[in-house]
C-alpha cells in the first residue's frame, strides 16, 4: 500500500513538473516569439508604416535569434561569445529555435533530471549528476542534428558543385549557378546556397559572402569551394573546369571517408559500450540495491571515489573519441 502511495506521489509530481515546463515554454518563449516573427513579417511585407532602416530590420532579424524577450535577449546580446557559439550551433543543425529556447531546455533538463532522481533515491549527489547529465541532453540533442544535417551536405554537395559548373560552361554568372543550385537541389543544401546568394544580391560582396559560407559550413569541402572560387576571381582561369576537378576530389575524398568509418566502426562501438556501461550499471545499482550506494556515500571516502571515477570515466572516454575519431 505505501508503494502504490509513492509510486502516485512521484507520478503526481513528474507531472506537475511536465506541466510547469511546457506552461513556462509556451508563456515565455512560444508566445513571445510568435509575436515577434509577425511583427518582424508586418515589416518586411510593409504594413508597418513607414519602410524601416535597412540596417535596423537586418540587426533585428539577427537579435531575433537569441530570444522573443526583450529583457533576456539584452542580457544574451551582452554574453557576446557564448551567446555567438550557441546561435551558430543552432544554425548549424539547421532548428527553428532561439539561444533563449535553448537555454531555457537546458535549465528545464536539468531541473526535470535533478527532481526525478531525488525523488527516487532521496540522494542529493545522485541528483546532481543527473542535473548534469539533463542539462548536457539538449546540447548533445543540437551537436546530433548539427552532425546529421553536415553529414546530409557533404553527401549533396558534389552536385551542387556540378550544377555550378554546367551552368557555368552554359555561359551564366557564377550567381546564376548559386541561385540555381538554391533552386533545384534539397535541402541542406538549398538553404545555404540560397542564403549565399541572398547575401551577395543585397549588397554583400561575393568574396565576403564565399567567406561567410564557408565558415557557416564547417567542412573542408566547403572551403575548398569558397578558396577555388576566390583564387579563380583574383588570377584568373576557366572556373567550370577548377569545378569539375573540385567535384571529383570531394567524391574521392567521400569514398575514403565511408572506407575509414568501416575500419574504424569496431572501435567505436567499443567506445559506446566502455562510456555508457558504467554510468548504466551504477543508476540500475541506485534503482535495484540503493542501500548499497546509502554506504559509499555513508563512508567518508564515498563522495571522493564518485567524483574519481566520473572524472577518469570522462578522460577515458574523450581518449577514446580522440582514437577512433580520424581526420581525412
Amino acid at each position: 500500500m505505501q508503494g502504490s502511495v509513492a509510486l502516485y506521489a512521484i507520478a503526481g509530481t513528474f507531472a506537475v513538473v511536465i506541466a510547469i515546463i511546457l506552461g513556462a515554454y509556451f508563456l515565455f518563449i512560444v508566445r513571445p516569439e510568435d509575436h515577434e516573427q509577425q511583427h518582424l513579417r508586418k515589416r518586411l511585407k510593409g504594413d508597418a508604416g513607414p519602410a524601416p532602416d535597412r540596417l535596423k530590420l537586418l540587426r533585428g532579424v539577427k537579435d531575433s535569434h537569441l530570444s522573443g524577450i526583450g529583457a533576456l535577449r539584452t542580457v544574451l546580446g551582452r554574453a557576446g561569445g557564448l551567446t555567438g557559439r550557441m546561435q551558430q550551433l543552432i544554425s548549424q543543425a539547421g532548428l527553428d529555435m532561439s539561444v533563449g529556447t535553448l537555454l531555457l531546455l537546458i535549465l528545464s533538463a536539468g531541473a526535470f533530471g535533478f527532481t526525478v532522481t531525488y525523488l527516487i533515491t532521496r540522494m542529493t549527489v545522485m541528483a546532481l549528476i543527473a542535473m548534469v547529465l539533463g542539462a548536457m541532453i539538449p546540447i548533445i540533442y543540437v551537436r546530433w542534428k548539427r552532425a546529421q544535417r553536415m553529414k546530409q551536405f557533404e553527401e549533396q554537395f558534389p552536385e551542387a558543385v556540378d550544377l555550378i559548373a554546367r551552368t557555368l560552361r552554359a555561359g551564366h554568372a557564377f550567381t546564376t549557378g548559386v541561385k540555381l543550385a538554391a533552386e533545384e537541389l534539397p535541402e541542406p543544401v538549398a538553404s545555404e546556397f540560397q542564403l549565399l546568394y541572398d547575401r551577395q544580391n543585397f549588397g554583400l560582396p561575393l568574396p565576403d559572402a564565399l567567406r561567410g559560407f564557408a565558415a557557416r559550413v564547417p567542412i573542408l569541402d566547403a572551403r575548398f569551394f569558397a578558396t577555388a572560387v576566390l583564387t579563380q576571381r583574383e588570377a584568373g582561369g576557366n572556373l567550370a573546369e577548377v569545378l569539375d576537378n573540385l567535384s571529383g576530389v570531394i567524391r574521392e575524398r567521400f569514398k575514403v571517408k565511408r572506407q575509414v568509418r568501416v575500419m574504424s566502426a569496431h572501435g567505436r562501438m567499443t567506445g559506446w559500450v566502455l562510456a555508457t556501461l558504467p554510468p548504466a550499471l551504477a543508476f540500475a545499482f541506485m534503482a535495484r540495491s540503493p542501500e548499497h550506494f546509502r554506504i559509499l556515500l555513508d563512508d567518508p571516502m564515498g563522495p571522493t571515489l564518485i567524483v574519481t571515477a566520473i572524472l577518469l570515466q570522462i578522460i577515458g572516454t574523450l581518449i577514446i573519441r580522440k582514437l577512433v575519431n580520424i581526420e581525412y
